[in-house]
């Protein structure tokens, strides 16, 4: 009983340490990387919610809430295109869906930042975020401000 025993663990043994080192080859194999531009492709919901300081000088900056809906599309190779639609203070927009196009990166370690041209004459919004879920998900924050980003790959 003893001898079974132990040839048991030393199976368990040699089990653990080679998927250990099975995982650690297939983890080298890639160059270590999960992620690439590639890993988000395709259409994406997105909720964007915050708020935000407009600068108002010399008076102290105005104070906005800000909630958008956004469906947006990533090509695979770093471009990326938004329809809107912003609520602001509970404000119903000028234009009920407005478009918008830029370019994103995604590193490696599955970080990246997206630049977004809104308006003529407005700063681009810069929103850095991370992929999560195998490129299912993409969660961030802008710059500057306190508005989150979530999005959801559309099926």
């Amino acid at each position: 009983m003893k001898i079974l025993i132990g040839r048991i663990l030393v199976a368990c043994v040699v089990l653990v340490l080679g998927s250990s080192v099975l995982a650690q080859s297939t983890r080298q194999d890639n160059g270590g990387s999960r992620c690439s531009s590639h890993t988000l492709f395709g259409d994406y919901g997105a909720q964007i919610e915050g708020t935000e300081y407009i600068p108002n000088d010399p008076n102290p900056p105005i104070k906005v809430d800000l909630r958008t809906i956004s469906m947006g599309h990533y090509d695979g190779v770093e471009n990326v295109t938004f329809r809107d639609h912003v609520v602001v203070d509970g404000n119903p927009p000028p234009q009920e869906w407005r478009e918008a196009s830029g370019t994103y990166v995604v590193n490696p370690d599955c970080t990246g930042r997206f630049s977004v041209d809104t308006a003529p004459g407005f700063p681009p919004i810069v929103v850095y975020f991370v992929v999560v879920k195998h490129g299912a998900e993409i969660r961030g924050v802008t710059n500057g401000s306190a508005i989150t980003y979530s999005a959801f790959k559309v099926n």
